[in-house]
């Protein structure tokens, strides 16, 4: 049970820092006052002329989504780089096939991807 004790003790902590930090800023913010100056737009001094939102494409967050994707792809690659030499000699080919797996799946999502046009700008 006493192993428990650090990662309770830091559980307690996590969420008594979350709920002080959410008390301060609910307090905060009922002290503020708003007023017409602070919600004007301060961005390069320019008024807002419209008030909606620009229209991004849904490609836009398509690719986006495939780039974090495959970037951790490249993040669970290099800890496998790391240990390689040093694992290789215990487990063999056990290994290089389970990273072989690892970026056969990824590469089958690369072309299903490209096959339904997620990376073509044109469309």
């Amino acid at each position: 049970m006493e192993q428990y004790l650090p990662l309770s003790l830091h559980i307690v902590v996590a969420i008594g820092f979350a709920a002080a930090v959410f008390m301060v800023s609910f307090l905060a913010g009922r002290i503020g006052k708003r007023t017409e100056s602070k919600d004007m737009a301060y961005e390069c001094g320019v008024p807002v002329k419209d008030t909606t939102s620009p229209r991004f494409s849904v490609k836009f967050y398509l690719v986006a989504m495939l780039f974090v994707l495959f970037d951790i792809e490249v993040v669970f690659m290099y800890p496998w780089a790391v240990i390689y030499r040093d694992f290789i000699a215990k487990h063999e080919a056990m290994i290089f096939w389970s990273m072989g797996g690892f970026v056969a799946v990824l590469t089958i999502g690369y072309i299903y991807a490209l096959k339904k046009g997620a990376l073509d700008w044109k469309n």
